[in-house]
């Protein structure tokens, strides 16, 4: 047998292997408790692989703070929960390769499900750092991407964009919003081409990238069901209700609060007006968090134009939004 550049013990291990005088699983094992330190799968996050020579061994300081930020989160506690699943079941999995146990293939994919400004983008976002630190993914970037940016106009063309997509996202995730737009021009339209191509990146680069598909509840459901080979490929799904109108009214006060800026008890009972009329005026295309932040920003406009004509302003009147300073039934 040629020397493998192992210790003695190995040699001897593996010449008793070749005889026939031990398992291979014994042999594994023994391997796992003296070197643990070794790549991994990405099951038992570490792998060290061709994506461009980043660290992907793991920083627990980046799951803490990734996990930290997902809990400061209005209104997400369900997917909170799943999350904190999935944090837990790699770390079990690299602690059952550490001790030569069967370890199982880890599918991070994804189906996000919800109406718009319901924290799915945020959420894929955190879940990219969380995937780095985790040592899942060596950068954790997030590719933010829709229909026009897959379907190209001739034939070839929307394979072409999708790769060149997928390409930028490795090492990360890459996110598609509203992605039952790519099953919505009939059997001749380029978009089953792009979800062709987009399952294929899948096989072909296994562990390079995680894919979350997202978009209304009941339309992604519906896409789903006219690809009934997607569904399997993405074994987790996240459900992002709407806001209740209380949830809305933190989110506004969270955000006027990053931004320096104060809400009355007067303002606060005016804008959960505004926000159940549009939201009843709506109805599923309702904006949610996105809503609070439109309205939010028209008023730090008018109180910017309201307090530019004083000679004199206080910290508190810089700070302070009026009720006058949201308009109902205006512009957002």
């Amino acid at each position: 047998m040629a020397p493998s550049g192992l210790p003695d013990p190995w040699e001897e291990l593996l010449a008793r292997l070749a005889r026939g005088e031990v398992a291979s699983h014994q042999v594994l094992a023994s391997w796992n408790q003296t070197a643990p330190e070794r790549p991994s799968p990405r099951a038992a996050p570490g792998r060290g692989d061709d994506r461009g020579g980043d660290d992907a061994s793991g920083d627990p300081s980046l799951v803490e703070a990734s996990l930290h930020e997902l809990d400061q989160l209005i209104g997400l506690r369900e997917v909170g929960s799943l999350v904190r699943e999935i944090t837990a079941l790699v770390e079990i999995q690299r602690r059952r390769a550490a001790h030569g146990l069967r370890v199982e293939p880890l599918v991070f994919h994804m189906v996000f499900k919800g109406n718009p400004g319901t924290g799915k983008t945020t959420v894929a976002r955190i879940l990219g750092r969380l995937f780095k630190g985790l040592g899942v993914l060596p950068q954790g970037h997030l590719v933010e991407v829709e229909r026009a940016d897959l379907v190209g106009e001739y034939i070839g063309h929307t394979a072409q964009k999708t790769r060149e997509q997928v390409k930028k996202a490795m090492g990360g995730v890459l996110f598609v919003d509203e992605a039952y737009a790519l099953a919505r021009g009939g059997e001749k339209d380029f978009g089953k081409e792009a979800v062709d191509t987009l399952v294929k990146a899948m096989e072909d680069h296994r562990d390079q990238f995680v894919l979350i598909l997202a978009g209304y509840r009941v339309e992604m459901e519906l896409f789903l069901q006219m690809n009934p080979g997607l569904r399997s490929r993405f074994p987790i799904h996240m459900d992002f209700p709407d806001y209740t109108g209380e949830e809305l009214l933190q989110i506004a006060r969270s955000m006027a609060a990053q931004r320096q800026y104060r809400l009355s008890p007067s303002v606060q009972r005016r804008l959960a007006r505004m926000l159940g009329e549009r939201r009843l005026l709506r109805g599923p295309t309702f904006g949610n968090a996105r809503e609070v932040r439109n309205l939010l920003e028209a008023a730090i406009r008018r109180q910017a134009v309201r307090l530019v004509r004083q000679e004199r302003t206080s910290r508190d009147d810089l700070m302070l939004l009026s009720a006058e300073d949201f308009l109902e039934g205006g512009p957002a």
